[in-house]
C-alpha cells in the first residue's frame, strides 16, 4: 500500500491537525537509551497533555529518536507544543549530563547565538495524517519499530514499555498519555 505523504517542517504545523512527527537526537547519538531520558520526554508530554496543548494518539521512544502521532490543540504561550517539548527536554538533558555525565556532554556542543548545546536535530519531520488509512499505517510502523532487527528492543510490540502498543493491545496506558485514534477518525 502506497501512502502519499504531505511532509512539512515543524514550524508549519497547523493547530487542529494530526501529524506523524519524528524528532531525532543530534547525529543519531543513542542518548535516549537510558530510561532517565525517556522519562524526561514522558514527563513533558504528560504536562502538555494535561495543559490541553496536545492529544497523543500513538508514540514510541527509541534510543536515538521518537515518533509521535499527535494533534496540536493550542500554542504553549508563544510557541508550538513541539517546540516546548524540544526546549524543555533539552534543558533537562543538559542539567543531567552536566551533573552526571560531563564527558557525554561534549557530543552535544554547538556554539551559536541561541545556544551552547543541541540535543535534537533541526527540522523534525511532520507528516499530515488526514485519513484513517494513513494513521493506521503509521501506528503499525511505530509499534513495530522496537522489534526491527536493528533494535531488537522487545519480543512483542506491547512488551516495549516506551510505546503506545500496550494501550492498543490491552487498553493499559501506563503514562496516562493517550487518546484512541478512533476518537478522532
Amino acid at each position: 500500500m502506497q501512502v502519499i505523504k504531505k511532509t512539512t517542517r515543524n514550524s508549519q504545523i497547523n493547530i487542529g491537525e494530526v501529524y506523524f512527527w519524528t524528532s531525532t537526537i543530534k547525529e543519531w547519538k543513542h542518548l535516549l537509551k537510558k530510561d532517565y531520558y525517556k522519562e524526561v520526554i514522558i514527563e513533558q508530554l504528560q504536562w502538555l497533555k494535561h495543559q490541553n496543548k496536545i492529544k497523543i494518539y500513538s508514540y514510541v521512544i527509541m534510543p536515538n529518536h521518537l515518533h509521535i502521532i499527535w494533534e496540536t490543540l493550542e500554542k504553549n504561550g508563544k510557541e508550538m507544543p513541539h517546540a516546548s517539548l524540544n526546549k524543555w527536554t533539552s534543558s533537562q538533558f543538559l542539567k543531567h549530563l552536566k551533573a552526571n555525565h560531563p564527558q557525554v556532554l561534549v557530543n552535544f556542543i554547538e556554539k551559536t547565538k541561541e545556544r551552547n548545546h543541541r540535543f535534537w536535530q533541526r527540522d523534525s519531520l511532520a507528516i499530515l495524517m488526514d485519513s484513517r488509512e494513513k494513521i493506521e499505517q503509521k501506528i503499525d510502523y511505530i509499534h513495530d519499530n522496537p522489534l526491527n532487527d536493528k533494535w531488537n528492543l522487545a519480543e512483542s510490540p506491547e512488551s516495549y514499555r516506551w510505546s503506545s502498543a500496550a494501550f492498543y493491545h490491552t487498553g493499559y496506558d501506563e503514562f496516562n498519555l493517550l487518546t484512541h485514534y478512533m476518537d478522532r477518525f
